[in-house]
C-alpha cells in the first residue's frame, strides 16, 4: 500500500543544510555567452520543399494536469491530493480552487514530486522533506540542474560540487543521493510520452508514447 507521507515519523530537528561553499551561479553575462541553437539556411529557389514542423512551445508554456502528474513521479492520486491539500506542494500554474477546477501542475512542480516520493521512501521525515521542497521552490532553475541532495534519513544537505557530496560521505554515515538534474532529464523523456496543456491557450498537447503505437498497429492486424 502506498504511503501518502503523513505516516512519516515527525523526529529530530527539521533542517536542509545549505553549504554555500564553492557555489556557483550562472550570471546574465555568461548566460549571453552561451551558444545559440543554429537555424537552417533559407530554401533556395528550386530546391525541394522542407517539411514544417511545428515547434514545440517552451517547457515554461506547459502544464499538467494531476493524473499525468502522478503518471510521471510515480505516486498515487491519494498522495497528490494530500501534499496539496495539506500545503506541501500545491500546484504552481492552477489550484482547484474555485471548486472544480482542474489542478495544474508545473515542471518543477512534478519534478518535486518526484523528489519528494524518493525522500520518503529513504525514511526521510515529512518535516525535513517541507524543509526541503521550500528550498527547492525558491532555488533559480538553472542552479537545480547542478544540484544534488545527499541525506542520512534524519537530515537532507544541498550539494553544489562534487567535493560537497565526497565530503559528506567521508563522514562514515550511510547515505543516499539524488542527482537533481539526472530526474529532471529523466523526467522530460517520461513527460513527453505524456497528455499536456498550454497555459497560455489552454490546448491539449497529445504525447508520443511508442508503446501505444506498437499497440495500435497489432490491433490493426488482428
Amino acid at each position: 500500500m502506498s504511503s501518502s507521507g503523513d505516516e512519516a515519523a515527525v523526529g529530530g530537528p527539521c533542517a536542509v543544510h545549505l553549504p554555500r561553499g564553492n557555489r556557483t551561479m550562472l550570471s546574465r553575462s555568461a548566460a549571453a555567452d552561451l551558444p545559440r541553437v543554429g537555424r537552417f539556411p533559407a530554401v533556395q529557389a528550386g530546391q525541394p520543399e522542407v517539411e514544417r514542423i511545428t515547434p514545440a512551445p517552451p517547457a515554461g508554456l506547459l502544464a499538467y494536469r494531476g493524473p499525468t502528474a502522478c503518471a510521471a513521479a510515480g505516486i498515487t492520486y491519494r498522495q497528490l491530493d494530500y501534499w496539496a491539500r495539506t500545503g506541501l506542494l500545491e500546484p504552481s500554474v492552477r489550484t482547484a480552487y474555485p471548486a472544480g477546477a482542474q489542478r495544474l501542475y508545473s515542471f518543477r512542480d512534478v519534478l518535486i514530486l518526484k523528489i519528494v516520493k524518493r525522500l520518503l521512501d529513504a525514511g526521510v521525515s515529512l518535516q525535513n522533506i517541507r524543509v526541503a521542497v521550500a528550498h527547492l521552490q525558491s532555488a533559480e532553475v538553472v542552479d537545480l540542474a547542478g544540484l544534488t541532495l545527499m541525506s542520512d534519513g534524519a537530515t537532507v544537505y544541498e550539494c553544489t560540487t562534487p567535493q560537497q557530496v565526497v565530503d559528506l560521505l567521508k563522514g562514515g554515515q550511510g547515505m543516499f543521493g539524488i542527482a537533481v538534474g539526472a530526474v529532471a532529464q529523466e523526467l522530460e523523456a517520461v513527460l513527453g510520452r505524456l497528455h499536456a496543456e498550454r497555459t497560455d491557450t489552454g490546448e491539449t498537447l497529445v504525447g508520443h508514447d511508442p508503446a501505444d503505437e506498437l499497440a495500435q498497429r497489432r490491433n490493426r492486424a488482428v
